[in-house]
């Protein structure tokens, strides 16, 4: 691998970034599960399985954030891994940071502290990830 690429990979200390690439997979993992489900399950099914922010929105909508999810999944791994605009992965969990502080307010309306709490988690490791990734470029 090119020296020019290889700084994109790998930071100087091996234990953050193994830490930072843990984050990148949970985030990864989360996003594309939460994308899948919005893009093949409808309204009611979606709400069985607990994501309830999805109430009233239309089916349009719905789609539209699953896919946006999905590529979101791709954009935390991809462009870091491949060293082609490494600077995507930081973009791309500053953007699953503002969905988890959109997201947060709506489970908190609607009385449910698990979901909150999950939101608060996915934006903690997207930070982790904006700041370890942005430190490396």
């Amino acid at each position: 691998m090119p020296a020019a690429r290889r700084s994109f990979v790998v930071i100087k200390s091996p234990v953050m970034n193994t830490i930072l690439w843990i984050a990148q997979a949970l985030l990864s993992a989360a996003f594309l599960y939460s994308g899948i489900c919005k893009t093949v399950l409808s309204e009611q099914q979606l709400i069985a399985k607990g994501q309830t922010g999805v109430a009233g929105y239309s089916n349009a909508t719905i789609h539209f954030i699953g896919i946006a999810e999905i590529l979101g999944a791709a954009g935390i791994i991809l462009p870091w891994l491949t060293g082609i605009l490494p600077a995507l992965t930081p973009i791309a969990a500053l953007c699953f940071a503002i969905i988890m502080l959109l997201a947060a307010p709506i489970h908190y309306r609607l009385k449910e502290p698990r979901n909150v709490a999950t939101n608060i988690t996915l934006l903690l490791l997207s930070l982790l990830v904006i700041w370890g990734r942005t430190r490396a470029l």
